[in-house]
């Protein structure tokens, strides 16, 4: 397979850690794209007054606009989009809903997942019909009938990965308008669509049957949740990274199990402050340094 544009270095991510790892990345000359949206829990923050080197407070939206100032003149490219799938083959693969890129090294700095879906008994059924990963869990489910929950284009591209074990898929959008690329417009045909409030799951053992608001309800055999944007923990869960709980599991050198892959920011856990994510993003861009020109040598 040709690549039309190989980067040295994809950020998914573009806050403190993220930033922070592009600036080690582009000053070594490396080619370095960062791919993130704006929903840093960071621009909700006022006044931040325990960051070093700023005698006055400043707001969490204008030092990560400074960031991204900072990393643009030294030479990185930022994509404000949603990555929706990254796994590795001979390099790593990492998708939009627009755009397809490669590299040779990848940092994850995407944060800690916070979404919550409130629908009755979903974790009561994590793992007993219901999935966060279809790479692990869809070979369980041949010719059964599954559901995706979800309303964009992270849960179609979860909905296609399904088609290769089952075609009796249903998208719920949970009450939601469904909102898709025109990439994944036309493959909507595919699937059967519910746009009505979830009220609770059911089922003895294992998910059986899924409630709606409205009173009507559905046989279900699984349901992989793919719910907004896919977080750190969505990623490692489909590449098989190692992680504890919500938190990707790293060496001192923020280096994943998995070569040429690291993590930094919130999403390993710890100390959740901006020098500690800037501190770790250090850490994982030199390690990417040094991975890469390894990799060129070869």
């Amino acid at each position: 397979m040709g690549y039309e544009i190989m980067y040295d270095v994809i950020i998914i991510g573009k806050g403190p850690a993220g930033i922070s790892a592009a600036l080690y990345t582009v000053r070594s000359n490396l080619k370095t794209l960062i791919i993130g949206k704006n929903d840093s829990a960071l621009r909700k923050a006022e006044r931040i007054e325990n960051y070093y080197g700023f005698a006055e407070a400043i707001r969490g939206e204008d030092l990560l606009k400074n960031g991204e100032k900072q990393a643009l003149r030294l030479g990185a490219e930022i994509l404000n989009d949603e990555v929706i799938a990254a796994e590795k083959n001979d390099f790593f693969e990492v998708a939009t809903p627009n755009s397809h890129f490669t590299s040779r090294a990848l940092i994850l700095a995407t944060g800690q997942p916070v979404k919550k879906v409130k629908i009755e008994n979903l974790e009561r059924f994590e793992g007993n019909g219901v999935s966060y990963c279809t790479t692990c869990d869809g070979f369980f489910y041949n010719n059964l009938k599954v559901g995706v929950l979800g309303f964009n284009d992270y849960a179609i591209h979860e909905a296609i990965e399904l088609q290769a074990f089952t075609k009796k898929i249903t998208v719920f959008t949970n009450g939601k308008d469904l909102v898709v690329s025109d990439k994944y417009a036309c493959d909507l045909k595919d699937f059967e669509i519910n746009n009505k409030e979830i009220e609770k799951l059911d089922g003895k053992e294992y998910l059986e049957k899924i409630y709606f608001k409205d009173g009507s309800s559905e046989d279900l055999d699984g349901l992989f949740v793919a719910y907004d944007s896919p977080s750190s923990i969505d990623f490692a869960r489909k590449m098989g990274i190692m992680v504890d709980g919500n938190s990707i599991v790293v060496d001192k050198d923020q280096q994943t199990n998995i070569d040429g892959l690291f993590a930094a920011g919130d999403c390993t856990g710890g100390f959740k402050q901006i020098s500690t994510a800037v501190g770790q993003g250090a850490i994982a861009g030199k390690r990417a340094i040094e991975y890469v020109r390894k990799q060129k040598l070869k």
